[in-house]
């Protein structure tokens, strides 16, 4: 009876199935919470940026057309 209990125990401390899923979820849980935390901010930057892009883009062309 011990004998089986201890290769039950075994067997069942050895059994890692869904634990790979649980980790996926808890990682996509903790990149949406950093998203949710700095999108605004991103999303600002990446608005500035691409502004500053534009307008340089527009004054070299303007300069290459003269």
């Amino acid at each position: 009876m011990l004998t089986s209990l201890r290769k039950f125990t075994t067997k069942s401390l050895k059994n890692n199935r869904g634990q790979g899923a649980t980790e996926y979820i808890l990682l996509v849980a903790v990149v949406v919470g950093i998203v949710m935390m700095f999108g605004p901010k991103i999303k600002e930057k990446l608005s500035a940026t691409t502004e500053k892009l534009g307008t340089s883009i527009d004054t070299s062309v303007e300069q290459s057309v003269k």
